[in-house]
Order: structure tokens, then sequence, then C-alpha cells
């Protein structure tokens, strides 16, 4: 079934600003979140699939959205986790041969709640001078003070725990159970590109909820160990930041990416921060500091670690920086196997500037295993 986007809804910021919009689908609907936005040109479907962005309103800053449709095997994890979704131009029709659904249907489906023919270009422009706040999306535009009082109880991004929310309750294992290389990967939030780069460089992943403990994961007897992106403020995670100081001391190789990376700074007791509006798009440029090589990433998070903590602490070097803002982008420790990226290597669809990360990783692992066997 077609539907044109008729019924009128609204954004709601948590300073009162409001923007028009109407909803995708004309169906009702109300969704709370911190509002941010996403530069990327493509790649929605993985957008609004990845576990980074639970908890929030998606701005796309791309005209169109849906143009071509949706595919079973384009998803990040086990449904959509974005709050609600923002567009301008929302296409109900796709062109793509080998798509199995439109994105409406796809939305559908999960339950979903989107508004198009929103100015997406000021609210973006909003977002950049006043930063991410929380808003509210709704059909309900005559109740504009009975929403401003529901999203005034809705917490803030900061202090926000979330890696619970979307973590693995379970364990489970991918790649071949026969391969050589053993890795135990703690789930605050894994996008399931991040288990395809490790399990096609031959290595058997065991997944671990969020809050096991290093005893637990160690017991399985990995060569290496992976904590993986997520949402929400890295600082309430302390289990996950007393596993990751455990996994230091042992000495084995160590990689995280996005949330995983601010476990790991926090874990050598340097501190996080909320930036103003984030880096979310696949056109960030990055400084490899070891090469000199740039790099063009994707990037998703609303929080970083602080720079000067970094720079003091005698254990750490920063190894890649945003170019934009000067911001972290990775770090490793000096007498450690262990290192990290604000960004995301794994990017699918792209870029793919970053794959040799788990190149890099591999072979801490293999130069790990090696020295183990000589002594």
């Amino acid at each position: 079934m077609k539907y044109k986007a008729r019924r009128k809804a609204l954004i709601l910021l948590a300073d009162g600003t409001v923007f028009h919009g109407k909803a995708v689908g004309d169906k009702e609907g109300t969704a709370f979140g911190e509002v941010c936005f996403n530069t990327g040109m493509t790649g929605y479907q993985e957008i609004f699939t990845d576990p980074s962005y639970f908890g929030q309103l998606m701005v796309t800053t791309n005209a169109h959205i849906g143009n071509y449709g949706a595919k079973e095997t384009e998803v990040e994890s086990d449904g959509v986790k974005i709050s609600g979704l923002i567009c301008k131009n929302f296409s109900y029709q796709y062109s793509r041969a080998d798509a199995d659904f439109s994105l409406q249907e796809f939305l559908d489906t999960h339950g979903l709640f989107a508004i198009s023919d929103v100015d997406t270009r000021a609210l973006v422009s909003y977002i950049r001078d006043n930063g991410a706040m929380n808003a509210v999306i709704s059909t309900r535009v005559e109740e504009l003070e009975a929403l401003k009082e529901e999203l005034a109880e809705i917490p803030s991004m900061k202090g926000l725990e979330l890696a619970s929310s979307v973590s693995t309750k379970t364990p489970y294992t991918e790649g071949d159970s026969d391969a050589g290389i053993r890795i135990a990967a703690l789930d605050i939030g894994i996008k399931k590109n991040i288990l395809r780069n490790l399990a096609k460089r031959g290595a058997h992943i065991k997944v671990f909820p969020h809050d096991t403990s290093f005893e637990t994961m160690e017991a399985w007897n990995p060569d290496g160990y992976f904590i993986s992106n997520g949402p929400g403020d890295p600082e309430p995670l302390k289990e996950a930041v007393a596993t990751a100081k455990e996994i230091i001391a042992c000495g084995k190789p160590l990689f995280g990416i996005c949330l995983g990376h601010q476990v790991i700074a926090l874990a050598n007791g340097v501190s996080t921060y909320k930036m103003h509006h984030g880096h979310r798009g696949i056109n960030h440029p990055v400084m490899n500091l070891q090469t000199g090589k740039g790099e063009i990433t994707s990037q998703n998070h609303g929080f970083a670690i602080n720079r000067e903590e970094t720079e003091a602490h005698p254990d750490l070097e920063i190894t890649h920086i945003h170019l934009n803002d000067q911001t972290v982008a990775g770090i490793r420790m000096k007498d450690k196997k262990v290192f990290s990226v604000q960004y995301h290597p794994e990017a699918s669809p792209g870029p793919h500037d970053a794959e040799y990360l788990f190149d890099t990783f591999f072979k801490l692992i293999e130069d790990s295993v090696s020295s183990d066997a000589t002594v």
C-alpha cells in the first residue's frame, strides 16, 4: 500500500522551539528521544538499526530517504534502534531492483514513527548552534503544553546508561568454530558488521553480555578481546570499565570501537564528556598520526574522551585526531597490546579507509600467540 504524508505533525525541542512536518504513512504517533542528525548520503537502514543510536530521534540531512528501499541483509542488529525518524522527503516507492521491501514497510514492521516534510536544513542548523537536546515528534499538534510536560520528564543523555538495553542477554558465537583465533567480545551495543569483519579474517568470536566479568570471558580462553560500540554515556558503565581494567592487566590484545574506546579510556583514568552536538556521518576526516595519512571515516557518537588528560597520561599515546575539531579519534597503550578508535572501521556501506584496523588487531593477536608459544 502506498501512503502520502498528510497528517500534521511537529517537532518540539526541549528549549520550546517547534518545527513542523507531516506523519509518514499518515498515521498517528508520538516518540521521545535526544534529537541528533546524520549527514550520510546513503546507508539509512544501517543507521536506523545501529544500537549506538538507541534512544535518539534521527534527523537525516539527505533530502531523500527511502528511495532505494530496504533489504533483509542491511541491518546492524535485531531491529530498529532509533526512537523516531525526521526527514525532508520520504520515498514511498523505491527504485532498487534487489530491495526486499519499501522503507515504509520496514519501519511499519518495526513500529517506528517517522515524520517528513520537515525543513531539515533549518533544524540541523539549529542543532549545530544550540546543541543536541531532548525532543518529541508527534501528531498531537493541538496538545503542545501536554507534550512539553511529558518531554520534561525524559532524562538527559548525559548520565544515561543504555548499553544494558541493547546488549545480548545470553552469550552467543559467530564465525567458524574451528578458526585458529578466538576473540571474546564484550557487547555494549555491537554492530553485526563488526562481527562479520572479525569472522572473515578467520576468528571464532564469542559475544558476551555487557555486565560479564573478566573471569567469565577469560574462562573461554580467548586469544584477544574486543569491546564494542554502543549508546549512551560511558561513565555509568562501571562493570564494563572494571572488566576492561582486568583485560588490560592480563596482557592479551584488546581493541575497542566507539563506546568501547571510551570505556578503555575510562579504564586508564581518562575522563569523558558530552559533546555539543556530536559526530554523526560518513565523511568525517581523521589524521593517522602514526602514518601521516588521512582517513575518511564513519562516526556516530555524542561523547568523547578528554584530550588534555590523554596527552598527559604516561601510558597512553594519541594515534588519531579528528581534523574538524581536533578531538581524540584514537589511542593506544604504550606498553600493552591495547588500542581503540572513536569511529567505525567496519562502516557499511562505507567508507572503508579504516578497515586496516582489524588487520592491526589480528597482527597483535598473532604476535601474542607466537610469543606465548615460544615461552
